[in-house]
């Protein structure tokens, strides 16, 4: 029964990335001190820390080639970026646990996993994870006011009311733009 044909897992969403597919049937005969300095090393890149070289002396100094821990290293990565990602209130201990077992995850290694997700260091973890996530613009800033047009070259325009809006975001841009309303939908409620 192969990863992908499993049920749905609750922090990885309808399918098993192939990261996390290939990390699993890459975990073979990795012990378990090989497999804490990996972790480490990954929880540090997601802290944001540059990690090259602590990397490339774990590949001179493993056994394991290094096109094996290139997969162990990027579905841990996975693992570990999708579960901060789902909020404590909605993802249990147990549950995480159980979706890496149902991956074929030795027992060791789920201990770990969950550690780190559930552990002190996830309010530094899910800082720098929303860091890194892609952010829009938020408001700071509305302006508006509502103008009439009492007269226009075009004898239909006269006495339209139009409401001008100018937001200021976040990134320090300006949009502005204007709603023309028809005469009776503007009605501040007093006459």
């Amino acid at each position: 029964m192969s990863a992908s044909s499993m049920k749905d897992s609750s922090f990885l969403g309808g399918r098993i990335p192939p990261e996390i597919e290939s990390m699993s049937k890459n975990l073979k005969d990795v012990d378990q001190e090989l497999f804490r300095k990996l972790l480490k090393v990954v929880v540090s890149a997601l802290e944001g820390k540059d990690c090259r070289e602590v990397m490339k002396s774990i590949a001179e100094s493993s056994v394991i080639p290094q096109e094996r821990l290139s997969h162990i290293i990027a579905g841990m990565h996975r693992v570990l970026s999708d579960a901060i990602r789902v909020p404590t209130a909605l993802l249990k201990q147990e549950a995480f646990k159980e979706d890496l077992r149902e991956l074929r995850i030795p027992e060791d290694f789920v201990t770990d996993f969950s550690s780190v997700v559930f552990g002190n260091r996830r309010a530094a973890l899910e800082a720098a994870t929303s860091q890194n996530d892609p952010h829009l613009p938020t408001l700071e800033e509305f302006k508006w006011r509502v103008d009439v047009s009492i007269s226009t070259s075009s004898l239909a325009k006269a006495l339209q009311p139009s409401v001008l809006m100018q937001l200021k975001l976040s990134d320090g841009s300006f949009q502005r733009f204007e709603a023309s309303l028809g005469g009776p939908e503007l009605d501040a409620g007093g006459r």
